[in-house]
């Protein structure tokens, strides 16, 4: 069973179109991504999801039961945007504030279990004025996995993180999935997309412009390095003007995916080249290249 669905969600703001015609599918168990340019849909899309916004066409589904439905959603943990809390109670404190608004009882068990989830057992009992914003990210996770959520909908987890949080954060949305969660990731760190997320989608001007694995996200052509010496450069270019390139002092990056040809014609030419690299374009290449239409590159169709 999906753990969402949408077919044909639209949504308008006065003569502003947020999302329009929205088709998307994300199975059950996935880390799935939710990329797109700021003022795409995404925040829109995903606050439809939770009952916070309606529609005004198309319809949507959790885990198989039509939204509206008070009870979908209650299976689902959200974090969105900058997570609030009372800044003079502790992380623990707080914690506990949301499982009782939330309609239960503040189980401190289940508290402990999430902060620890978070990384944040040690500084539970510290005010929340005196965390970090990083600290305050993890604590808005701690909160959205209070009751062991079967979906778990975040915007942009990883602000405030340094590199070794964000690697964390990155093996804890993994784990989740491994234990049957699934985790839709709205975020603009495409490197870190590219490492956590099953499958992707992307939308521009509230419709959907791409979906599939990952690693075959916009595939596009790759490209060929080549450094050439500083006597060679003249008739390196002449040479390599058969195809679309660039060049950046010694190095011309060549819209070309095979370094032997590339090589083959500075040859011909007389030149030995210093190096020859073939370089896949990675996933913020290729997202770039989605939203903007052009070539990722910067190439030029001729010189």
């Amino acid at each position: 069973m999906d753990a969402i669905r949408c077919k044909g969600l639209s949504k308008r703001f006065g003569a502003t179109v947020a999302v329009a015609g929205l088709d998307l599918s994300v199975a059950a168990g996935q880390v799935y991504g939710f990329l797109g340019p700021n003022g795409a849909g995404k925040t829109t899309t995903i606050r439809m999801l939770l009952g916070l916004v309606a529609p005004d066409a198309g319809q949507a589904w959790l885990f198989g039961r039509l939204l509206p439905d008070p009870g979908a959603v209650a299976k689902t943990g959200s974090m969105i945007e900058e997570p609030a809390f009372y800044p003079w109670i502790s992380g623990r404190g707080n914690l506990e504030v949301l499982a009782a608004t939330a309609g239960g009882r503040p189980d401190r068990a289940e508290v402990s279990r999430v902060l620890d989830v978070a990384g944040l057992g040690a500084v539970a009992s510290r005010k929340v004025k005196a965390y970090s914003q990083g600290m305050r990210q993890r604590l808005g996770l701690a909160g959205a996995l209070l009751g062991s959520p079967a979906l778990l909908v975040i915007d942009e987890p990883t602000n405030g993180l340094d590199p070794a949080g964000i690697r964390e954060f990155r093996d804890l949305l993994r784990g989740l999935a491994a234990e049957g969660t699934t985790v839709f990731l709205s975020s603009h760190q495409l490197a870190e997309v590219e490492q956590v997320c099953d499958r992707v989608a992307v939308i521009v001007d509230g419709r959907l412009v791409e979906e599939g694995p990952t690693g075959q996200l916009g595939v596009t052509r790759r490209r060929v390095r080549v450094r050439v010496g500083d006597q060679d450069i003249e008739v390196a270019d002449r040479q390599l003007a058969r195809w679309p390139n660039r060049r950046e002092g010694p190095v011309f990056l060549v819209d070309h995916g095979i370094g032997r040809d590339v090589n083959g014609v500075l040859v011909a030419g007389g030149v030995i080249a210093e190096s020859v690299t073939v370089e896949q374009p990675n996933l913020e290449d290729r997202f770039l290249k989605l939203i903007s239409g052009e070539d990722v590159h910067g190439l030029a169709p001729g010189r």
